[in-house]
């Protein structure tokens, strides 16, 4: 079957060249990088910066305005939360009762549709029973997005026409200029599900009821409430038609003004209208605020665009700059007192655009470089132009194809979903080196009348098989990732699903589309000899190329196409000389273009990748590349040259060898586990003797040097924005919050290498938002550390001849191809850490807690996933909030002493902290009066914070109307005890005549989890340590204190560990025992190819050496001295980014990619052993260990070619910098340390199968002696 698909492929190239043109072109329509192409049309992959593994959550928001949080827990949250926990895949629920509102997440299954969820939700809601909640409350479903969906954050500012900050704007102003024209105008953009505003202060009428007016005239509140809304009515009166025309007939009395509020009349009494003016001050001011924004110690007023979940955010937050674009010219604009005109500009400081853009531009880059080397290592390797033609067309193609897969198949782009094609660029490129290297050796083997298209079928159809087997493996080896559930499994599934797209278009393109090429290529030389039969026409043939190629590249020269000129011009010019040399025998001829090619493309992988840094030319970072890369094949081509002696010693010397593996799997071993773990039990057995081997020096040092490799769930990705979330006592007013988050704004600001600073304290008009006025979010956006283009790639800037950079009018750089890169950063800061320690130091400010290191998409993943502002911390349950908090207290005082916990981050709920007035009323005294707690209640909450009685129509804004106190008559509580309450008889009654008033401390926020009470302890770990280990140490250091007594968990108190920990723990328990099941699915498949136990089992020992390898390499990764050494000016540890390397899901991710490509080799070489064997059938030892020798000889050129391509092609990936490097780096050291292990496995195989063999050999011959 698959040998018949094969010619057909290979016999109908228009068929296949159509195909391959077709899947090309919509490859590029659907590819989602940002590609100029005016030709075809763009339906790109949909695009992130990482998957959302977020919780699949829906939110309840309900408000009750100026209720407390113990109200608003009593009489909504438990009520609602009660009902809604019945709900059909409700995982769990989280509750939030704050001042004046109410929010409740349900978090469902992964599995629930989220829609479907939403809808179950309202089902709820409209058929809770009556007087389930207050009369006037309505719960309301949240946005149909999540907190991640965040991704465009934006101020209002006054701009001249520079776009220079200008001001001239009261906060009001552009306050009604964001609700009602900026806020609708996105909110309607396709794919915003809301746009929420914050900041500034939002309008009102105010009504300042003077009470001895209202005593005087005999009014009460009823009338002015009355009063007030009888004045804000339009009506309208059907239609009169005069002279046969229809006119619509309205009545206008909609309020416009605070005179028409302040003569509204109230009551007549003897023919005088008594007016709100005469008991009352009607002026304009703010309402009520609970959030704030600040820009550099300015207040400002701003709005976040929230995209609809399942919406590509790229084309989002495109959509909304296009209709920004649309909107500016109609925003509002007014003339200043010196003649300026300033303008209202909507000013992004929030952009998740130069996220996404970034973190494709590094895997985009990165594909680009493993493209290029790879090109490199096979004219290296083969020297042969149109070998390496084949081969590496194969790889822009097939990953074009897998962006069509990725669009159809529903998996966005993303660093991590693109990861998968770059960890499987060497595979991939295995395909086409194994097919082109068998091509060309039975092309030399074939006799000379062998029809071309025979031996490229029969070669083809060789290595077919052996192709789809190793395929196979690896795709199997992937199934454990697609296992992988919650966040983990979002998180990496799109992975799996690339790399196996991936492979399969590699497939297609080895098997299907390759062997036309090689076709059409190697027979083009003999069709021009067939058409150019005379050596004369031959010969002016040959420089008529000649003279086209160094034509042509003379005019892209001119052109400015350098690089393409300058290849064609060399090509043109290498012809030449084989044309000119082509009758003597000189040996490097063959060597000119393959040659040409190698120093080509280096020079274009130079300009791209420069990996010894931007600091040193062009020209260096090429012939560095070169040394990298020659050194590298040159040992490899040693390996070659000396195989046979290497392999004869090895035969000759099988225990020695073998020890030798098995010393490199035990250091792999101690690296993962760590000496105390793998030999605890050889201590234990000893401690049985009174010997405690554990205190001995030896024993000491083996543990210090292999203490096992840290465990964490992932690594964090760099977002270039740090998210600075403290928070100040519980106790303090808006005004001392707005005072302290803009000294914390300029002391950040002022930093260099921060770029600018927004600080918002309280919440957004959003129920995606429940902080309290005490909580800042400080979005701290930073300059990279080299001025970089929108997709991250490091520009050049025009330097004059002392180097100084040269700028334009406006004092900015001028970009030039030639230039300089331009570094931001001071000289002491080299990474984000150093950013954040200085963030730290100038963010200490008294009253002010610290805060764990955090960034915006990484916060919001953790707040969806645990509740929490912080990646791990401790839930505190408890029967009441006093007990609750106690403990917390309790908790944050030892995990403090915890070592590897970071002191200063660990922070416990100070829940009952807020300081509460409470007026309570004596029934008796107010029974005596005649008032009732209804009666007395209206007029403390209009006394105090006013109602809101109406609401205004002012063209499209709307204003409300709210009547109350006088400031001075209710700012303490002396003056809210001189209120007065009317009662019978005309009477005004002071309200401490009725009422006691005391001072109480409450709740600031109340927190629940599925009913339960809850509060929460924060903390962060140190930065060298990983996160697992830290809780576990965390843990076990409070169970001994808890069995020692030094620590006491109260009656009905419980706590637990929770954080993105968790992710990391599921994982590796269900990969424990996922793996194992792949391993045995890669064994059946290898057993069903060679259908022999003992060749499956040495083929598959190649996996234990590998993953060996892996966990070497990340153990000498966190050795400071592995490779600390300086070159040049360069030290090679930060050349590599090499750092201590916790083992994550992403590093399992990397060694299961390992496990698929490790028997690879193993295959190949197995498959020729078990051919040559049935060839030769060797009866002695010596024939076996000959034909041993003869076959490894024969497969090891090709195997180490795929070996090289593979370790080659993840060297741009191990020094990449760029956005989204963190997550790739830690999946790729696993495959390259284990690749460079499993080297010793093109011996292993051989050695195995020879001991086997030889065992045979001697147990025939035994047989034949004693028969």
């Amino acid at each position: 079957m698959l040998q018949r698909i094969i010619l057909f492929f290979l016999d109908n190239k228009v068929i296949t060249f159509s195909v391959l043109l077709l899947l090309i072109g919509w490859g590029v329509v659907t590819a989602p990088f940002a590609w100029e192409n005016d030709i075809l049309p763009s339906d790109p992959v949909p695009v992130d910066a990482i998957p959302d593994i977020g919780e699949n959550q829906q939110i309840v928001f309900t408000r009750w305005m100026g209720r407390s949080p113990q109200d608003v827990e009593d009489q909504i949250t438990y009520p609602l939360t009660t009902a809604l926990l019945g709900l059909p895949g409700v995982r769990t629920i989280r509750s939030n009762s704050m001042f004046g509102f109410s929010s409740i997440y349900v978090i469902f299954e992964d599995d629930v549709e989220f829609y479907w969820s939403r809808s179950r939700i309202l089902e709820k809601l409209n058929s809770l029973p009556p007087n389930t909640l207050p009369a006037d409350v309505q719960p309301q479903l949240g946005p149909d997005a999540t907190a991640l969906g965040q991704v465009f954050w934006y101020t209002l500012e006054g701009r001249d026409e520079q776009g220079n900050p200008l001001g001239g704007w009261d906060l009001h102003e552009l306050r009604s200029v964001q609700d009602y024209y900026v806020k609708y105008a996105l909110t309607s953009v396709d794919g915003v599900s809301e746009v929420a505003s914050v900041g500034g202060f939002v309008q009102e009428y105010h009504i300042d009821l003077d009470p001895s007016a209202m005593q005087a005239h005999s009014i009460t509140l009823n009338d002015v409430v009355n009063g007030v809304r009888r004045s804000n009515i339009d009506v309208g009166a059907q239609t009169i038609e005069v002279n046969r025309v229809e006119y619509f007939v309205r009545g206008l009395g909609y309020v416009e003004s605070i005179d028409d509020i302040a003569n509204s009349v109230i009551k007549t009494r003897e023919s005088s209208a008594l007016r709100i003016r005469d008991v009352a001050r009607v002026s304009l001011g703010p309402a009520t605020r609970r959030g704030a924004l600040d820009k550099t110690g300015a207040e400002v007023v701003g709005g976040v665009v929230v995209a609809r979940y399942g919406d590509n955010p790229l084309a989002v937050i495109d959509r909304v700059k296009e209709k920004i674009a649309e909107i500016e010219a109609g925003l509002p604009e007014k003339i200043l007192d010196d003649g300026r005109v300033t303008k209202v500009r909507i000013v992004p400081f929030y952009d998740r655009t130069e996220l996404i853009r970034e973190t494709l531009g590094t895997l985009e880059e990165a594909l680009s470089l493993e493209i290029l080397i790879t090109i490199i290592v096979v004219l290296i390797m083969v020297i042969n132009l149109r070998a390496s033609l084949l081969i590496s067309s194969l790889l822009p193609v097939a990953v074009l194809i897998v962006f069509i897969f990725m669009k159809y198949a529903g998996v966005d782009a993303n660093i991590v979903a693109l990861s998968g094609i770059a960890i499987a660029i060497g595979t991939m490129v295995d395909m086409g080196i194994i097919l082109v290297e068998n091509i060309l050796r039975h092309l030399d083997d074939a006799p000379p009348d062998t029809p071309l298209r025979d031996s490229i079928a029969a070669a083809t159809s060789e290595v077919g098989s052996a192709i789809l087997t190793a395929i196979a493996t690896t795709i199997v080896s992937f199934l454990p990732v697609f296992s992988l559930q919650a966040a983990e499994g979002k998180l990496f599934s799109p992975l799996a699903f690339t790399k196996t797209f991936a492979l399969l278009a590699a497939v297609f393109m080895a098997l299907l589309v390759l062997p036309a090429l090689a076709h059409v290529l190697y027979s083009f030389r003999s069709r021009m000899r067939k058409h150019n039969p005379t050596r004369s026409n031959a010969r002016w043939y040959g420089w008529y190329w000649v003279a086209l190629l160094a034509a042509t590249g003379s005019v892209l020269i001119i052109l400015g196409f350098d690089w393409a000129g300058f290849t064609l011009l060399l090509l043109g010019i290498g012809n030449g000389v084989r044309r000119y040399y082509r009758d003597s025998e000189v040996r490097w001829l063959p060597y000119i273009h393959p040659a040409i090619a190698v120093i080509s493309v280096t020079y274009l992988l130079a300009e791209r990748w420069m990996p010894f840094g931007p600091d040193h030319s062009l020209v260096f970072n090429a012939v560095f590349i070169l040394l990298i890369l020659l050194g590298v094949l040159g040992l490899f081509q040693l390996i070659i040259r000396f195989y046979a002696r290497i392999l004869g010693w090895c035969l000759e010397h099988k225990t020695s060898f073998l020890g030798v593996v098995s010393v490199l799997m035990l250091w792999g071993l101690l690296a993962w586990q760590g000496m105390g773990s793998l030999f605890g039990w050889v201590a234990d057995g000893v401690g049985i003797a009174g010997i405690d081997i554990r205190q001995s020096r030896p024993w000491q040092n083996l543990e210090r040097l292999f203490p096992g490799t840290g465990k964490e769930f992932m690594p964090a990705l760099d977002e270039g924005a740090f998210l600075l979330m403290p928070t100040s006592m519980p106790h303090a007013g808006m005004e001392e919050n707005i005072r302290v988050v803009k000294q914390l704004d300029m002391a950040v600001a002022a930093i260099p290498e921060v770029e600018q600073v927004v600080g918002k304290l309280g919440r957004v008009e959003s129920a995606l938002d429940p902080a309290p006025i005490s909580m800042y979010e400080n979005v701290i956006i930073y300059w990279p550390e080299f001025e970089v283009d929108e997709n991250g790639r490091r520009q050049r800037f025009a330097i004059d001849d002392e180097g100084l950079y040269l700028r334009d009018d406006r004092g900015q750089l001028i970009p030039d191809e030639d230039g300089a890169f331009f570094r931001n950063w001071r000289e002491h800061i080299t990474s984000p850490d150093d950013i954040w320690d200085e963030i730290v130091e100038a963010s200490a400010i008294p009253g002010v807690t610290s805060a764990p290191k955090l960034q915006p998409i990484e916060t919001r993943l953790v707040m969806l996933q645990t509740g929490m502002r912080a990646p791990m911390g401790i839930k505190v349950s408890g029967p009441d909030l006093q007990t609750i908090e106690q403990f917390g207290l309790r908790l944050e005082e030892k995990l403090k002493e915890v070592p590897g916990v970071k002191a200063s981050a660990v922070f416990a709920d100070r829940i009952v902290g807020k300081p509460y007035l409470e007026v309570d009323w004596d029934r008796e005294k107010l029974g005596r009066y005649g008032i009732t707690i209804a009666d007395a209640q209206q007029y403390l909450e209009v006394a105090v914070g006013g109602i809101g009685l109406s609401t205004t129509v002012e063209g499209r804004e709307r204003y409300a109307m709210r009547v109350r106190y006088p400031r001075e008559l209710r700012n303490d509580s002396e003056a809210l005890r001189r209120i007065l309450i009317p009662a019978g008889m005309g009477r005004q009654i002071p309200l401490g005549e009725v009422a006691d008033i005391t001072y109480e401390r409450g709740p600031q926020s109340i927190k629940s989890e599925d009913t339960f009470l809850v509060g929460y302890v924060i903390f962060d770990r140190e930065d060298h340590l990983a996160e697992v280990d830290v809780v576990e140490a965390a843990q076990q250091y409070l169970h001994d204190l808890i069995d020692s007594g030094d620590l006491v968990v109260p009656p009905g108190v419980s706590y637990r560990f929770a954080g993105s920990y968790e992710n990391q723990l599921r994982a590796e328990k269900r990969l424990s025992i996922v793996i194992p099941i792949s391993l045995v699915v890669i064994f059946l498949i290898l057993y069903l190819q060679f259908r022999s136990v003992p060749t499956t089992l040495m083929i598959f020992s190649a996996i234990a050496v590998a993953f060996s390898g892996g966990f070497i390499l990340i153990w000498l990764y966190g050795q400071g001295w592995f490779l600390d050494i300086g070159l040049l000016g360069e030290n090679l540890r930060d050349l590599l980014q090499m750092q201590t390397v916790n083992l994550s899901v992403a590093v399992w991710v990397g060694f299961i990619a390992l496990f698929g490509i490790a028997t690879d080799d193993g295959v190949v070489m197995a498959t020729y052993l078990v051919q040559s064997f049935r060839k030769r059938m060797p009866s002695t030892v010596q024939d076996v260990r000959d034909a041993v020798v003869i076959a490894g000889s024969k497969r090891i050129r090709p195997c180490l070619m795929t070996t090289a391509t593979t370790l080659l092609a993840l060297l741009p990936v191990l020094t990449s910098t760029g956005r989204g490097a963190d997550i790739m780096i830690p999946m790729a050291i696993p495959v390259f340390g284990g690749m460079t292990v499993a080297l010793i496995t093109l011996f292993v195989v051989p050695v195995l199968y020879s001991w086997h063999s030889e065992r045979r050999v001697i147990r025939s011959l035994k047989h034949e002696e004693a028969a």
